[in-house]
């Protein structure tokens, strides 16, 4: 074997391995990063036609139904993020949202916090129901978690974040709330962009027999995987827990 197949088989074989460790969410760009960052000398054409040539590459994701109920009279907050999705600061602005995963013993509804600085899901929770206590349980996740709440929190016009009680613990808490429009999804294009990356990535490769299997897999997904090794597009393909490692030896 000369020394440039061996070169590429040794790239061949890190590929392949890259894409398992990532659960075979990977495509080309975040690939040919993670490669760079290991200190491979290849260019992106070539992890691109290798990767073809091996048939590797990730499941496609699938549209998915809203969950939220925006048809009510209940209070709605201005749009005080506008689609700044950018922040200079961790816990400035956290954007939720709220999605179901289908089980053999029926919905299980997953609610999100995402901290719109390293993208990391600071606070989350599951249940049978989508009542207020979905959303107020996560985001006391999130406060318990990072020691502070949010100075903006952003979601759609979804009931649970209009309802009394939901906006009364944002007011303990001193967190200005904000709303998308109306039946413009792209306002929270941050939480929507999660739930497909977690429906593509992890619910639609699966099919889980009991709430308490799906509740597990969505934690090792976001503590373990998302959190902790996803490489990030939008933070340079970093993970969200690197952009924070940043900040606290930054302070």
């Amino acid at each position: 074997m000369t020394p440039r197949q061996t070169k590429r088989a040794l790239l061949l074989k890190r590929i392949l391995e890259i894409f398992e460790e990532s659960r075979e969410t990977y495509g080309c760009p975040r690939m040919y990063e993670k490669l760079r960052a290991e200190g491979f000398t290849c260019s992106y054409r070539t992890v691109e036609k290798l990767m073809s040539e091996h048939e590797v590459r990730p499941t496609r994701k699938r549209k998915y139904k809203a969950t939220t109920d925006s048809k009510h009279k209940l209070p709605v907050a201005p749009n005080v993020l506008d689609r700044q999705f950018t922040v200079s600061e961790p816990d400035e602005v956290w954007v939720s949202d709220i999605t179901y995963v289908d089980t053999a013993q029926g919905w299980l509804y997953l609610c999100v916090f995402i901290d719109l600085y390293s993208r990391s899901v600071v606070g989350w929770s599951m249940a049978t129901h989508m009542e207020t206590s979905l959303v107020s349980d996560a985001f006391l996740m999130g406060v318990g978690r990072r020691g502070r709440a949010p100075i903006v929190e952003h979601s759609d016009r979804g009931s649970q974040y209009a309802s009394l009680d939901f906006r009364k613990l944002l007011d303990q808490h001193g967190t200005i709330q904000s709303m998308s429009r109306k039946g413009n999804c792209w306002d929270n294009a941050v939480a929507e962009s999660f739930f497909g990356a977690l429906k593509s990535e992890l619910i639609y490769r699966n099919r889980f027999e009991t709430r308490i299997q799906a509740t597990m897999a969505i934690f090792d997904y976001i503590e373990i995987f998302y959190n902790k090794r996803r490489l990030h597009s939008t933070l340079g393909y970093l993970t969200p827990w690197e952009k924070e490692q940043k900040v606290r030896k930054a302070a």
